[in-house]
């Protein structure tokens, strides 16, 4: 199995184990407090249509009263300020929930919106999380150039570093200002930065919904503006360098195999023209293959670069799983001393045995057949050396 299907494989056994253990936890911590929280809450309801003596279902009114106008208290939610705080969240697909588009042309420019807005904003992220790491490793190289260290370039290590200081550093003062601003706990509100930065954006925690500051404080709608944009190039900087590292790694994996099999092939030499192996067989149209025998076996041509013959090392490795070799150039012999050489093998044929020395052929006892040349001449072009395996 390839390597990316294993990856995959584990990749996805990991997730569903993690989200296994993710719901194991959150059943034992929340649980409890939701039980309680809904027996407390029903007390409540019960002891109101007591005291002011209503039916259920004018306090299902009341409470959907309640809900409904709970946006509202931050101001007109569809005014351009509070419409740009809406495309933000929708752009940056944070989506807190805290305003919904209630017409038909709303929701359908929502949809459009988001097809369009969405890739651009993960663009935009993405580059702007580059151009960070790049400035980053510029103000390393600087900093170690400045103490005379040996070693000035910033490795993906020391960025992991900086990005990840930069990042708790924006949680931590934003949660500040939104502490101050919004009344939350310092706890609720690094939860609440946390939260909208991984764009999760639950949305049981909004900030700008209260005392209309949609409208009355415009400094504070920059700021929260500008914290979710610049936090989220922040956090797209540190995805830059954990999350696409192994997004990438299948696509390295591939062009890796690519490369192998292309270095392969290089070493692949195609014969071309008329081939002949070491029993003599004259075979015509044969590329790189296995070729039969007139004996019923099999003939492997094998070929390689005339530099590795020049290696003693792997000669002397190979020299005895080798037949002799014949090397088969533009070879002019009489047809007449062709039969003659039958003789001494028994088929017609030039054989692994015997090789060829200029005009004569030497034998396995050492003697010289000379070969006497004539107008008859039998010409074949064989390129590379072929032998029998």
């Amino acid at each position: 199995m390839k390597k990316q299907n294993v990856r995959t494989i584990s990749l996805i056994v990991c997730t569903f184990t993690y989200l296994l253990v993710g719901a194991a936890v959150f059943d034992a911590l929340e649980s409890e407090t939701e039980k309680r929280r809904w027996e407390a809450l029903q007390a409540v309801e019960d002891r109101i249509i007591r005291k002011y003596n209503i039916s259920q279902e004018d306090f299902k009114v009341m409470e959907t009263v309640v809900l409904k106008s709970e946006p509202h208290k931050a101001g007109q939610q569809w005014k351009f300020t509070g419409a740009f705080y809406y495309a933000t969240t929708v752009l940056t697909t944070i989506g807190y929930g805290h305003s919904t588009p209630t017409t038909r042309g709303g929701k359908l420019f929502t949809m459009c919106y988001a097809i369009v807005g969405i890739p651009l904003g993960l663009v935009m992220f993405q580059s702007i999380g580059e151009r960070v790491n790049r400035l980053s490793s510029y103000v390393i190289k600087a900093v170690r150039s400045s103490i005379r260290c040996k070693r000035t370039v910033a490795s993906e290590v020391d960025l992991i570093c900086v990005v990840t200081t930069l990042s708790s550093l924006t949680i931590a003062g934003g949660a500040a200002a939104f502490s101050r601003f919004e009344g939350w706990s310092y706890f609720d509100s690094v939860y609440y930065c946390f939260i909208t930065l991984t764009t999760i954006g639950f949305g049981d925690m909004v900030a700008l919904q209260k005392d209309n500051a949609l409208n009355r404080k415009p400094e504070y709608v920059m700021f929260a503006l500008i914290f979710i944009l610049f936090g989220l190039a922040i956090v797209a900087a540190s995805l830059n360098l954990l999350v696409l590292r192994f997004v990438t790694m299948n696509t390295e994996d591939e062009k890796r195999d690519e490369a192998q099999a292309a270095q392969a092939l290089q070493g692949a030499v195609k014969l071309e023209g008329d081939v002949i192996t070491s029993n003599g067989s004259v075979l015509s149209g044969y590329v790189g293959q296995d070729l039969p025998s007139p004996n019923g076996s099999t003939s492997t041509i094998f070929s390689c670069r005339c530099i590795c013959l020049k290696r003693k090392k792997q000669e002397s490795q190979k020299k005895h799983l080798l037949p002799e070799v014949v090397p088969m150039q533009d070879l002019n012999y009489e047809s007449q001393s062709m039969h003659n050489m039958g003789a001494v093998n028994g088929t017609g044929h030039i054989s692994g045995s015997h090789m060829a020395i200029g005009p004569d052929v030497v034998d396995q006892l050492g003697n010289r057949l000379p070969l006497r040349p004539s107008n008859q001449l039998l010409k074949r072009n064989v390129s590379l050396l072929s032998f029998r395996i």
